[in-house]
């Protein structure tokens, strides 16, 4: 099969952004009759900050000029939660987001500057209040909608306490989502829900958003049933983007007839252990991103290991993340080693695949996993922001963006060994160098033209640090490059 993924994606820089606490808009009064936890209150306190959609679209000028060419939110329909994940009505924008007239004026004015808006689509299970689940609280086995679940005995016990829950003396009478009985799971194999889910998918790729990433797609074990919505969401907007939260190895998604991508953690791993390996915190363990002080020699090997997984339309359609919403910062997680972060992010830049910022990273926000990861943006205090990090992601995104190699040119590494890798982004005509010294010491490179396959004539230009002079040095048949403690080099040849 020929695969086939969204052309715009790969010159794409996401930006992740939880709609609670990343911005409340400035313009409209609230609704009537209702009131919200102080901005910048302790994100763990259960409760609504008042971050809405309108509050984005007042904030694009601010991500436009960050370099952002789209942006992933995390769900946005009616829930009962903060987050938003345990949704109760699909065809409705959640009214303490704006509701629908603010996604439309999002859309409007995201598409004005030219940046795509992709919505989260839960779609594994819902809300205790989706309208179904409560028609069968109501009636019981006589509900018409009965088989839209998986029930095992009757009454239902929908509020298990979590003490009672943790302790395995009770669990919850039907199909739930890790056992959490606020999150019945959906009978995927009833018509009618599949029906319902993908008249979902339709209808806001109509109403004008730009793809779906996609919520625990693996526990929806049905092919047949993602290889339809596929061809739903392609009928609707052929570019439209599909993205699943697969944190392993996805090759069973990503042959070309389900997903254009995944939520690349493979990459996440190995970037913060290699950039960060003197300083992590390694008190977080996940299964999937394991962090352990790691040198040049294995990250590179990493990284051929996961580029070797896929077709490589795939890899220029990934979403390449340090954090998101579900872990650490990476600020947090790297020690609080500014200098490893920056690092961190500029091989996120340059690695191939569409990199995406977690809301608040580029101002130095650093926090534990969730929910310490999803606190408001500090809009209303600048102070704490730091503008040297800021100017260094705007740097960073926009020599990506600058160099078609660094998007969807080929990769091969030129050089691993000690706290230094090099790698080579090529496309057509233009050569991307990208050099890295992540130890705390000084390294020096010698690459010679025949490892790099490279004419000794070539007329190398450095473009990476910005407007800094850079020690390299073309010495007989080989290029000789100076770095100093964690530093980083990216020289460009051809147009």
């Amino acid at each position: 099969m020929q695969i086939q993924t969204p052309e715009w994606v790969k010159q794409a820089v996401f930006y992740q952004i939880f709609p609670d606490r990343f911005a409340r808009n400035t313009s409209r009064p609230l609704l009537k009759g209702i009131q919200f936890k102080e901005w910048g209150s302790p994100p763990e306190e259960q409760g609504f900050q008042g971050g809405d959609l309108y509050g984005v679209a007042e904030k694009l000028d601010y991500l436009q000029k960050l370099g952002i060419t789209a942006i992933y939110l995390n769900p946005i329909f009616s829930s009962a939660a903060n987050h938003r994940y345990h949704t109760y009505d699909y065809f409705q924008v959640d009214p303490l987001l704006g509701g629908d007239q603010a996604l439309r004026v999002l859309l409007n004015e995201a598409h004005k500057r030219s940046i795509r808006i992709v919505l989260d689509g839960v779609f594994n299970h819902c809300g205790r209040g989706f309208w179904a689940f409560h028609h069968l609280l109501e009636n019981g086995s006589a509900s018409p909608y009965a088989n839209w679940f998986t029930v095992y005995d009757y009454p239902l016990r929908p509020y298990l306490d979590t003490g009672i829950l943790r302790s395995g003396k009770a669990r919850p009478n039907y199909a739930c989502w890790w056992g959490i009985p606020a999150l019945p799971k959906f009978n995927i194999a009833n018509s009618g829900v599949r029906d319902y889910l993908l008249q979902v998918a339709r209808h806001w790729l109509e109403f004008g958003i730009d793809g779906w990433r996609l919520d625990v797609p693996a526990e929806i074990q049905d092919d047949s049933f993602w290889r339809e919505f596929r061809q739903v969401v392609k009928t609707a907007n052929p570019e439209a983007y599909i993205v699943g939260e697969v944190w392993h190895p996805a090759q069973h998604y990503l042959q070309g007839d389900m997903f254009d991508g995944v939520m690349n953690y493979i990459i996440t791993g190995p970037i913060l252990s290699f950039f960060g390996a003197g300083s992590l915190n390694q008190s977080w363990h996940h299964s999937e991103v394991q962090l352990y002080p790691m040198g040049g020699l294995e990250f590179a090997e990493k990284i051929e290991q996961m580029l070797s997984l896929y077709d490589w339309q795939i890899h220029f359609t990934q979403l390449n993340m340090l954090d998101s919403h579900d872990m650490p910062r990476a600020l947090w997680l790297l020690g609080g080693d500014k200098n490893a972060l920056r690092l961190s992010v500029l091989c996120q830049m340059t690695m191939p695949g569409a990199p995406c910022v977690y809301y608040g990273d580029e101002v130095g926000l650093s926090a534990g996993g969730d929910p310490h990861c999803r606190e408001a943006f500090p809009w209303h205090q600048s102070g704490r922001w730091d503008q040297n990090l800021l100017a260094f992601y705007q740097s960073a995104i926009a020599l990506r963006k600058a160099h078609p190699a660094l998007q969807t040119g080929d990769y091969r590494l030129v050089y691993a060994a000690g706290r230094s890798v090099a790698y080579l982004r090529s496309l057509a005509e233009q050569s991307a160098l990208v050099a890295f010294n992540a130890g705390m010491g000084p390294a020096q490179i010698d690459l010679p033209f025949d490892e790099l396959q490279i004419r000794p004539a070539v007329n190398f230009s450095s473009v990476w640090p910005p407007g800094l002079e850079s020690s390299y040095q073309m010495r007989g048949n080989s290029l000789h490059m100076e770095l100093a403690p964690q530093s980083a080099l990216v020289l460009v040849a051809g147009t």
